[in-house]
């Protein structure tokens, strides 16, 4: 009883702070977006940075308590419009995985919940992104260890949980800036070793129109989900042009918005794609910059930021501690 006592009075002490930090002055409120990747129907101890079904529930149960949760079409026009309520909260996902329509959409549902599902659609019908394949690979790994020694990592092991995740992580960060089509040599090398990559991960095209059936605005996140800063010009505007084509001919319907893959500016994109996003017809796109955004921000550079943390009372903290930083 007592600790109860305790996380209500830190979830109160969140919510003040985030109340405190809110304007009543018309124009002055700021906007929140979340962003997820997956929602697991179970913990994963090689996948630590994702949600399951229940921690998403009771996520989502904070946010319909403390928030006011809007579309992003809508969230951005009351953004650049200064008509935003208080605490304004936008969900967002990337990449397109299989379980946003299987897991998170009920969830969303329950709580009557809008979201947006960017969409990297080189993977849809089957594909496996890059960085699943790793994942995927060091969890089936035939043998207790790992020789690294093209990627200059030497030998690694890989038989416990705690060297498996080890490994994913210094792997993952190895590749993750090398070309296309090294990086995808090196991953499909390691597929091949435990049978190849899962087919099951991400969207179908059915799946994809079932989202938007649902109520779930479509985003585009490119065609292979590339560093855009390493990229050409012309390369870099052809993923970005083909995703949103794709995209809108499964749909039948306009996509407004851009996740930039990665995300971080200055390293995964640069002032060269934010010129893209007008001239390609999207009303706003999305870097994962920590913070909230505010009526003066780019609309073609906003914030994201989800509070990592497993209790409810330190989510709202966080989530309390990311108003003060506006982007």
């Amino acid at each position: 009883m007592r600790m109860n006592n305790v996380i209500q009075s830190l979830i109160a002490s969140g919510l003040k702070l985030v109340t405190s930090l809110t304007s009543k002055k018309s124009g002055e409120n700021k906007l929140w977006i979340l962003i997820f990747h997956r929602v697991l129907d179970s913990p994963d101890p090689l996948r630590p940075g994702e949600v399951d079904r229940i921690a998403f529930d009771w996520q989502m149960s904070l946010l319909a308590k403390y928030f006011n949760v809007l579309s992003l079409n809508d969230a951005v026009d009351q953004l650049s419009a200064g008509e935003l309520p208080p605490r304004a909260a936008a969900i967002t996902f990337d990449d397109g995985y299989a379980d946003n329509l299987s897991i998170a959409t009920p969830i969303l549902e329950k709580y009557d919940f809008p979201a947006t599902v960017f969409v990297s659609t080189g993977f849809i019908d089957g594909g496996c992104m890059w960085n699943d394949t790793v994942i995927e690979s060091i969890r089936n790994w035939p043998s207790p260890t790992m020789d690294l020694a093209h990627l200059g990592l030497g030998v690694i092991n890989c038989q416990t949980v705690e060297e498996k995740r080890t490994a994913i992580n210094t792997i993952l960060n190895a590749i993750k800036h090398k070309n296309v089509c090294e990086r995808q040599e090196i991953v499909d090398a390691m597929g091949s070793k435990v049978g190849g990559s899962p087919t099951n991960l991400m969207l179908s095209t059915d799946g994809v129109k079932e989202l938007y059936s649902r109520g779930i605005e479509i985003g585009a996140h490119t065609v292979t989900h590339p560093i855009l800063a390493s990229l050409s010009e012309s390369a870099a505007r052809s993923e970005i042009e083909n995703s949103k084509k794709t995209l809108e001919n499964i749909t039948c319907d306009q996509v407004k918005f851009f996740a930039y893959p990665n995300g971080r500016r200055g390293l995964d994109y640069t002032e060269v794609h934010v010129g893209m996003m007008q001239s390609l017809g999207f009303k706003a796109a999305l870097s994962t910059h920590w913070g909230v955004s505010t009526k003066n921000c780019d609309r073609m550079q906003l914030a994201r930021f989800t509070p990592w943390d497993t209790s409810e009372a330190r989510f709202v903290l966080r989530a309390a501690k990311n108003y003060r930083k506006s982007d």
